[in-house]
């Protein structure tokens, strides 16, 4: 079953190259104001934006950037407003403002496909919180989340695969995945990415790290083996988010809020 929703839906794909055409004030107003309209548990997100403009390029050449961010500093004004004072913990507030900014990026994002713009999300927002808070003189108990480019874009990709939808609902009981289960995904994924040459064209491939061996090429360089070298290598440590949460007014432990 479709309709003209769902097929917008199922095309949507990240856009990496862009006009310089700039989209309106009303045209942003618009998405905006969709992202706005998002179910929220305290509308916990805020919006930043930049423009291309000066000569300053933006990623991918994007002529707008936006950066959504969990914003507890316009509640606690309100609270105080009020005559309260924030004692939910802070884990709590990331948790259902990274939800709010998270259902406010995706309501952007088809509010721009409806406009003819696309956009791709780009998710080291939190690891470049300091310089993002700088830039935008950010008060204390905003954090970044996520960041979008946005416009009219300059290329027409395919949607990239999914998992097959048998390993992605499950009614009543999470499923035991079989091992014909988990190979049947990975094929899914891997000749999907393959036969769009995905990396090849991108000319990406995640080098190996503690003396492993590179075993694949182009040909053979799928999603599943992108996938498990970003998560089998990178991030190791939480030292560096968790600072960049203090930095931003998000202490994670009792002594930094002592």
């Amino acid at each position: 079953m479709t309709n003209q929703t769902i097929e917008a839906m199922l095309n949507r794909k990240s856009i990496r190259k862009y006009t310089d055409e700039q989209p309106s004030d009303e045209v942003i107003h618009a998405v905006v104001r969709a992202g706005q309209q998002a179910p929220f548990a305290a509308q916990l997100g805020s919006v930043l934006m930049k423009r291309s403009t000066g000569g300053k390029k933006l990623p991918f050449g994007a002529p707008v950037l936006f950066t959504i961010c969990v914003d507890s500093h316009r509640l606690e004004l309100v609270m105080a407003r009020r005559g309260w004072k924030m004692v939910t913990c802070d884990l709590s507030i990331l948790i259902f403002g990274m939800q709010d900014a998270a259902y406010m990026a995706e309501n952007m994002v088809m509010a721009a496909e409806s406009f003819g713009m696309g956009s791709c999300f780009l998710g080291g927002a939190p690891y470049q919180a300091d310089k993002i808070a700088e830039e935008y003189s950010l008060p204390p108990r905003v954090f970044p989340m996520v960041q979008l480019s946005m416009g009219y874009p300059a290329e027409d990709p395919p949607p990239r695969p999914r998992y097959p939808l048998d390993l992605t609902l499950f009614e009543d009981c999470y499923r035991e995945f079989s091992d014909d289960d988990v190979s049947r995904a990975m094929e899914v994924m891997d000749e999907g990415y393959l036969s769009q040459e995905y990396y090849r064209r991108a000319g990406y491939m995640i080098p190996l790290e503690d003396d492993r061996k590179e075993t694949h090429s182009y040909e053979t360089y799928g999603w599943t083996e992108h996938i498990s070298r970003k998560w089998g290598q990178w991030l190791r440590s939480p030292t560096d988010l968790l600072e960049k949460l203090a930095l931003c007014g998000f202490p994670m432990n009792e002594d930094d809020e002592a």
